[in-house]
């Protein structure tokens, strides 16, 4: 499948974590800036926020708020990265945390860094649950001959409680909700692996037996790497993917799997928008670009929007 892409903005510095607003405006965070941003519609880039670390992802919360995942500086961005298309590593990490934004004013607070005493390894991509708590991955880390593991959080929105619900996972990346609330999805990138949990009740999954994770909806062949993704109105997972330069689409009821080329090799996250949400909008991430298109079939609306 084949859609027509057209540019919003570009320049952009490592763009993730697209948000949809209903002004037409989208918010997204720029790792290598390390700011949360919006795009006008004309493509006018203002900053929002300056965050540091480096923001990963990004959620409107019950309050209005932006809550942005920040791996706190899991990767460095050297002079000539671009053009080299190789990041760097830390010298020194101490680890994650998850902030809040106040839109009106761009005040930021930190509400986690650590979850019962151990850090959190770069958090990467959050979404909101219909009770107002937020599920989150953290992707783990990499010094080059160590790597810390991620895994899969569940926290309130006021900072008062956080849950880990899988740990020692390889690489966690993107998550999102079906739309009935009732199933997770997590994707792994290194595994290039897409993952279903089910929700028993608002924040709670499934206890970890074993390296049983969860139900695999599909296994990539080759080498494409599953980054943040979105849900489809009709139930199928949109996932951005690394080095194929598109969004895979899953079909959680029979496992099928299409793919949406998109004009970048590192498309990195998606969004939907708009009236009648079709307004598609993907993050290219080597390319520092937004794209806009018409999507075929409408986006979930999320359990809490932008204004």
């Amino acid at each position: 499948m084949t859609i027509e892409m057209e540019t919003v903005a570009e320049g952009l510095e490592f763009p993730e974590g697209p948000i949809a607003c209903a002004d037409g405006s989208v918010l997204l965070v720029e790792i290598a800036r390390q700011t949360l941003t919006r795009v006008r519609p004309d493509g006018t880039v203002e900053i929002v926020a300056h965050l540091g670390g480096g923001p990963n992802g990004a959620a409107i919360g019950p309050d209005g708020a932006v809550y942005v995942v920040n791996n706190g500086g899991a990767l460095e961005f050297p002079e000539g990265w671009k053009e080299a298309g190789k990041l760097g590593l830390p010298a020194h990490y101490e680890g994650g945390y998850v902030q809040r934004v106040d839109l009106a004013t761009g005040a930021v607070t930190r509400l986690y860094d650590n979850c019962d005493g151990k850090p959190l390894n770069a958090p990467n991509d959050i979404v909101f649950d219909a009770a107002g708590g937020m599920w989150f991955t953290c992707f783990g880390f990499s010094d080059g001959e160590t790597r810390r593991l991620g895994g899969v959080y569940y926290a309130r929105p006021d900072g008062s409680a956080i849950t880990r619900w899988r740990s020692e996972q390889i690489s966690p990346n993107g998550i999102g909700l079906s739309p009935d609330g009732r199933m997770l999805y997590w994707a792994d990138s290194m595994l290039q692996r897409l993952w279903s949990l089910d929700i028993l009740e608002p924040g709670v999954v499934a206890p970890e037996a074993g390296h049983d994770s969860g139900a695999i909806l599909t296994n990539l062949p080759g080498m494409q790497w599953f980054d943040s993704l979105a849900v489809e109105a009709g139930g199928k997972v949109a996932v951005a993917t690394l080095f194929n330069g598109g969004i895979t689409l899953v079909d959680p009821a029979d496992g099928s799997v299409a793919h949406i080329p998109v004009p970048d090799p590192i498309a990195t996250n998606i969004c939907f928008g708009g009236a009648d949400m079709r307004t598609a909008w993907i993050t290219g991430s080597a390319t520092g670009k937004l794209f806009r298109c018409r999507w075929p079939r409408p986006g979930l609306r999320l359990n809490f929007q932008a204004v």
